[in-house]
C-alpha cells in the first residue's frame, strides 16, 4: 500500500486537517468527561454542588490549553455550563435557565476559555517565530562557514593545477606528485563539507526524519576509526571501550560522521596533537562518546560558542587562515540534538582538549 508520501499535497493536507480535527475533538471530550467522573465521584462526599462549576472551568481551561485555536475552548464552556445545569444543579436532568447565577458562570467560563485560548495561540505563534528565527540563523552561519571552506580548498586545487598545467616541461616528477597529493587531499576535503552539508540539510528540512536502529556502538566506532586512518595514516589512535557489548537506538551512518568530524577537529586544530582517544562509557540509560588528544587544547573564550557554527565571523582572522572547525562541530551538535542527546567541549586537566556526546539508550542494551 502505498505511503501518504505518494498523495497528492491537497489530499494529504485534507487528511492532516483531519487528523488535527479528530486529536481536538477527542481531547475536548476527554477532560470534559474527566471532570464530569470527578463531580459524580465528589458527589458522594459532598453536601453541595458549588465545586462542580469550579472543576469545569478548570476543564475549559484545560480544553483551551491543549487544543489549537478558540473554537474547542469556546464549545467547551458552552458545553459545561449546559452540562453543568443539566446534570449537576437542581432539579436534576431537567434545563433550568432561571437559576440564580446561571448567567454568571456562563459568562465567567466563556471568559475564561477565550482569554486562555489567545495567550496559547499566541505563545504557540512565537515559539514558531522563535523557531524560524533559529533555522535562518543556522541558514545564515552555514552559509558563511561553506563560502569560506569551499573557497579554502579551491583555491589550493585551481593554484596545483595550474602549476602543473603551466609547468609540465620543467617541473620534477616529485614536485608534480606533491601537487597532485595536495590537490587530492584538497577534493576529499570538499567531499567532507558536502556531505556535511547533506547531513544539515537532511535534519533541518522540512520534512526531515531520523530513523533509528540498534546498533552495535563497537563498530560504529570501529568503522569511524578506518575512515578516518584512510586519511590520517601516520596518526596514532587509540581506542577505549567496555567490556559488554552496548547496543545504542541510532542512525548508524549519521553518529558515524559525528566521530569522524571530532577525531578530525583533534587532528587539524591539535596541532600538536601526538596521540587521540576515543573512550566509550555508559550509565543507566546513557551512552558517552568522548574524542580526546593531548594537543594544545581549546582556547577559552572559544568555549562557549564552540557549536555555534561561526567561528569565523567570531574569531576574524586566525580561523580564517585555516580549517574552520565551526561547520564541522554544528553538523556534529545537530546530528546529536536529532538524536536527542547533547554535546559539550572541554580542556582537560592533563593538556589537550576533550570533546564529548551523549545519546539516550534503554538500560538493558548493554550485553
Amino acid at each position: 500500500m502505498a505511503g501518504n508520501d505518494t498523495l497528492p499535497t491537497g489530499k494529504r493536507e485534507n487528511m492532516k486537517k483531519g487528523q488535527e480535527l479528530r486529536k481536538n475533538i477527542l481531547i475536548t471530550a476527554g477532560i470534559l468527561g474527566i471532570a464530569a467522573l470527578i463531580a459524580f465521584f465528589l458527589q458522594q462526599f459532598v453536601s453541595t454542588d458549588t465545586h462542580v462549576p469550579l472543576l469545569f472551568v478548570l476543564a475549559v481551561l484545560f480544553v483551551s490549553r491543549y487544543t489549537e485555536g478558540y473554537v474547542y475552548g469556546i464549545a467547551a464552556s458552552v458545553m459545561a455550563v449546559i452540562g453543568v445545569n443539566y446534570i449537576f444543579t437542581y432539579p436534576y436532568f431537567e434545563i433550568n435557565f432561571a437559576l440564580t447565577g446561571y448567567s454568571l458562570t456562563f459568562i465567567a467560563m466563556l471568559a475564561v476559555s477565550v482569554s486562555v485560548s489567545t495567550l496559547t495561540t499566541q505563545i504557540k505563534q512565537q515559539e514558531l517565530i522563535r523557531l524560524e528565527a533559529e533555522k535562518e540563523k543556522m541558514r545564515g552561519n552555514l552559509l558563511r562557514a561553506v563560502s569560506h571552506d569551499i573557497r579554502t580548498p579551491l583555491t589550493s586545487i585551481v593554484g596545483s593545477a595550474s602549476g602543473i598545467l603551466d609547468n609540465e616541461n620543467v617541473l620534477a616528477r616529485e614536485r608534480m606528485l606533491e601537487l597532485i597529493k595536495d590537490i587530492k587531499d584538497e577534493a576529499q576535503w570538499l567531499v567532507r563539507i558536502v556531505e556535511n552539508l547533506l547531513s544539515v540539510t537532511r535534519i533541518n528540512g522540512e520534512n526531515a526524519h531520523i530513523n533509528t536502529d540498534d546498533e552495535i556502538v563497537e563498530e560504529i566506532v570501529g568503522s569511524a576509526v578506518v575512515k578516518f586512518r584512510k586519511r590520517f595514516p601516520e596518526t596514532e589512535i587509540k581506542t577505549v571501550m567496555p567490556q559488554e557489548v552496548l547496543m545504542v537506538p541510532m542512525d548508524g551512518i549519521l553518529i558515524e560522521q559525528v566521530i569522524v568530524n571530532l577525531l578530525e577537529n583533534s587532528v587539524l586544530h591539535g596541532k600538536t596533537a601526538s596521540l587521540i582517544q576515543i573512550v566509550v562509557s555508559s550509565e543507566p540509560g546513557r551512552l558517552f562518546v568522548a574524542v580526546e588528544d593531548d594537543g594544545e587544547g581549546i582556547r577559552e573564550n572559544i568555549l562557549p560558542v564552540i557549536f555555534d557554527g561561526n567561528l569565523q565571523s567570531r574569531e576574524g582572522e586566525e580561523y580564517d587562515s585555516g580549517r574552520n572547525m565551526g561547520i564541522g562541530l554544528s553538523v556534529c551538535m545537530s546530528i546529536v540534538k536529532a538524536h536527542k542527546g547533547d554535546m559539550k567541549a572541554e580542556n582537560r586537566s592533563e593538556g589537550g582538549a576533550r570533546v564529548m556526546f551523549w545519546l539516550p539508550m534503554e538500560e538493558n542494551n548493554g550485553y
